[in-house]
């Protein structure tokens, strides 16, 4: 927080960072953890017992880019230069997938006539949670294009890479980090400019089903484990709200506003 200085937007970046290390440092010692530690003398007070939190920061996604012409940027540049790239982009943007979803997916999670890609553990991939694991339905073009890809694909993994899957790692490990890191930079050439700009396509996906389906079609759609995550931290409402009662003044004796007048009066 000091670090941050007074540059507000810094101090909220560094809010929301202190607050997730604290959430996890105090978990360390939550009840569920401690009644393992039978053998484990712990201090009284607790560590962390006492320190609180910083004040709550909207994690409420705001786009900044646009997704239309982004995904035709992709196409005229990514789909022949950069394949590879160009599906982590489609799966991201299109699909929601995250990127461990996109980094050990199969081809077989792919349901071709069903038009689903199953998400759910196997020998490589482990999900974020049980909630993670489901069904996420695609567009036709999209499982079309990628039946191409099936096509001429030479393994198992969706996403070729030079690496193998690591699943024995004790750390995060990515079969297509190179590929990630790449992605990440023409992302940002193109406007995407947040600190995880793969991420942000992910956060687009939920963004543009709530704004057409709504706030429940969209936490079913990002897998979330409850609908207050996809609330505080995915969706950007994008339609213009109001009350729908405008009519009600059509006929009023107010004197109407003259835009030609006030144009003249303006450059006056």
């Amino acid at each position: 927080m000091a670090k941050a200085g007074s540059d507000k937007t810094k101090k909220r970046s560094a809010s929301v960072s202190v607050n997730s290390f604290l959430c996890r440092a105090k978990c360390l010692f939550s009840a569920d953890t401690i009644k393992h530690l039978e053998s484990v003398k712990l201090p009284s007070p607790l560590p962390f017992d006492g320190i609180s939190f910083e004040p709550r920061q909207s994690m409420k996604y705001r786009s900044s880019f646009d997704v239309v012409k982004l995904i035709e940027k992709a196409r005229e540049e990514l789909s022949t230069e950069a394949p590879e790239q160009f599906k982590i982009f489609l799966l991201a943007v299109m699909a929601g997938l995250r990127r461990n979803e996109i980094d050990k997916l199969e081809w077989s999670a792919f349901l071709w006539e069903e038009g689903l890609i199953r998400i759910e553990a196997t020998r490589w991939f482990h999900p974020k949670s049980e909630d993670s694991i489901g069904d996420v339905e695609v567009d036709p073009e999209l499982m079309e294009l990628f039946r191409g890809y099936r096509a001429k694909a030479t393994a198992s993994f969706v996403i070729e890479s030079r690496n193998d899957p690591r699943p024995e790692a004790t750390y995060e490990h990515y079969r297509c980090q190179y590929l990630f890191e790449k992605l990440s930079e023409w992302l940002r050439k193109k406007g995407v400019k947040s600190k995880t700009p793969l991420h942000s396509l992910r956060k687009e996906f939920g963004s543009q089903i709530c704004s057409r389906e709504g706030i429940y079609a969209a936490s079913r759609a990002l897998r979330h484990a409850d609908i207050a995550i996809t609330s505080q931290h995915y969706l950007d409402k994008k339609k213009r709200v109001v009350s729908g009662m405008g009519y009600l003044l059509k006929d009023s004796n107010v004197t109407a506003f003259d835009a030609a007048a006030g144009e003249k009066h303006v450059a006056a």
